[in-house]
């Protein structure tokens, strides 16, 4: 497939993942595809502490189910972007959201998705995983928390 095919289907999968309709997300992966976050990420640690999720159904389960017991409300995604190269697609985006002790999560995201044979193969997730811990201590806090200052 094209970039821009590839791209398209990228796009296309962010709106089945909306759905949270299993069967639809489950057509969007290979059934050996990975999703790989940063070790101890937050969200990792608020649903099972896994960060390599493993398979099309331990993946469609994560998106379908466990998301939404994390991120309860007020979700908002923003992409800042999706960039494709080959069977790679890049997608910059910022998620907002209600957690499950009532606070506010702000984030930003880049997510890697490898593409083969017209289905998601792998997606690496990379954030900023010390901004988003900050966000499940704090429940009472309405503004991004303040990147830490280092003293030399």
């Amino acid at each position: 497939m094209s970039a821009a095919s590839n791209k398209q289907l990228v796009i296309d999968a962010w709106r089945v993942f909306a759905t949270r309709d299993a069967d639809r997300v489950r057509d969007v992966f290979a059934p050996d595809a990975e999703w790989l976050a940063p070790a101890d990420n937050a969200t990792s640690r608020a649903i099972d502490g896994t960060h390599h999720l493993i398979g099309r159904d331990r993946i469609v389960r994560f998106l379908t189910e466990e998301f939404s017991t994390v991120f309860v409300d007020n979700v908002s995604i923003e992409f800042g972007g999706f960039h494709a190269d080959g069977d790679t697609v890049v997608v910059e985006l910022r998620l907002q959201a209600t957690l499950a002790h009532g606070g506010h999560y702000d984030n930003d995201y880049c997510f890697i998705f490898e593409l083969e044979s017209g289905l998601v193969k792998r997606v690496r997730e990379y954030m900023d995983t010390q901004r988003g811990a900050a966000w499940f201590h704090s429940p009472a806090k309405p503004n991004r928390p303040e990147a830490p200052t280092t003293h030399h």
